[in-house]
């Protein structure tokens, strides 16, 4: 256990943020649902979201996944890791402590790559919760698990850039709160593949920019939203390209690395809620004269799933180990495998715990359907898992290319 132990600073950490969970979050879900309702507006942002925010922000529960002392806990990714497992229990919980996606991974790339004016008009503000963000990438005429396929253009013009395209699935587009855009676009055609894509930071109500709708994800309006953006002639000074031109491939490989392992923690979060609420279900409820519990193939479930969990929280760790110590280049091969191997075992915990409460099951009134729909989109989030499984191959045959017949 010496390979992933925690400092004392991590582990007051995990037990200040389970006390939230139990004490504020859980008993917060139903305030939440009610005010959703009664709004009657899905994008609607519900006070109770705010007073999460606070009561986090008082405990010292804020922006733990920023790894800089002083405007985040200073953390590890490894240190991390058990934080956005415990965050993921409840949808509620990383925006509570300011660890929503794609936040985090835009406060990453402006932190990087941001100039001063960046910092001082968009990082703090979001660092602070007083502001969200989108990360505009994905595309709806193109096949967007390749990166160098996007189309929208950015054409220099004097000092400016004009951009011209569409994008789709940019989450948290219809935040309430959400001022900020960062947007992949194409700025020369003819540069070497990997050099042609820069990316830009576009106000989301900068003239020419329209959302046009919300992307509903298996019928869910999800409350921040999955935009389709039109951008129309959109005017973005040149100071406003990130790290520069033909830098927006490189960018967006140093910012989905960490964000795809977040990912993976918070999905190790929803497995464990999802077990949790699938025994209590099996022991409460009887058929036939006996608890469910008593029933072979529900003990057989509920065994796999404890083994599931822990091969693939260990398998989350050691990506987390090798990005810390060896940087996320020499981690590739675990990161590509922790994105498939999260989602997939996760879905399958929380099939078998929807099977379990019957009916109910596919209701709102457990977390267990919405758990459902947000899982089986992330086995396309971020590449899809056939993307992430020809990269891990590719670097296994890389091992053995001296065996491939000459000329072929």
């Amino acid at each position: 256990m010496s390979l992933f132990a925690l400092s004392d600073h991590a582990l007051q950490l995990q037990k200040k943020l389970l006390d939230f969970m139990d004490s504020h979050v859980y008993p917060a879900e139903g305030v939440y649902d009610e005010q959703m309702r009664k709004a009657g507006d899905p994008h609607f942002h519900p006070p109770i979201v705010d007073d999460l925010k606070a009561e986090a922000k008082q405990r010292g529960l804020w922006n733990l996944f920023h790894p800089h002392p002083g405007t985040g806990a200073g953390l590890t990714n490894l240190e991390y890791a058990p934080l956005a497992e415990i965050m993921g229990r409840s949808h509620l919980a990383p925006e509570a402590c300011n660890c929503s996606a794609p936040d985090t991974g835009n406060m990453e790339v402006l932190e990087l790559f941001g100039t001063d004016e960046h910092r001082v008009k968009y990082l703090e503000p979001l660092l602070d919760g007083t502001i969200r963000s989108a990360f505009a990438m994905t595309e709806p005429a193109v096949a967007s698990s390749d990166a160098t396929n996007v189309e929208l253009s950015m054409v220099k013009d004097g000092d400016d850039y004009v951009l011209n395209g569409r994008k789709w699935f940019a989450s948290n587009a219809l935040h309430r709160n959400c001022k900020v855009l960062i947007v992949m676009g194409k700025t020369d055609p003819s540069a070497p593949t990997h050099r042609q894509q820069s990316m830009m930071v576009v106000p989301i109500d900068a003239p020419g920019v329209t959302v046009l709708r919300n992307l509903p994800v298996f019928g869910y309006h999800d409350r921040e939203g999955h935009g389709e953006i039109e951008f129309k002639n959109v005017r973005v000074p040149a100071t406003d390209v990130l790290k520069g031109e033909g830098e927006g491939f490189a960018i967006s490989q140093a910012r989905l690395g960490p964000g795809r392992i977040h990912h993976c923690m918070r999905a190790i979060g929803m497995a464990e809620r999802a077990l949790e609420l699938m025994c209590r279900r099996a022991q409460s409820r009887v058929t036939f004269g006996k608890p469910i519990a008593d029933n072979a193939n529900i003990q057989d479930w509920i065994a796999e799933a404890r083994v599931d969990i822990e091969m693939i929280r260990l398998l989350t760790l050691k990506a987390a180990y090798l990005m810390d110590t060896v940087g996320n280049k020499e981690a590739q091969t675990e990161i590509a495998a922790i994105k498939v191997a999260a989602p997939t075992i996760a879905l399958k915990i929380v099939d078998r715990a929807i099977q379990v409460h019957g009916g109910a099951g596919v209701t709102d009134d457990f977390p267990l359907a919405l758990a459902y729909a947000h899982l089986r989109s992330m086995r396309l989030a971020d590449g899809p898992d056939e993307v992430h499984k020809r990269a891990i191959a590719r670097r296994e045959l890389r091992r053995y290319r001296d065996l491939r017949p000459e000329g072929l």
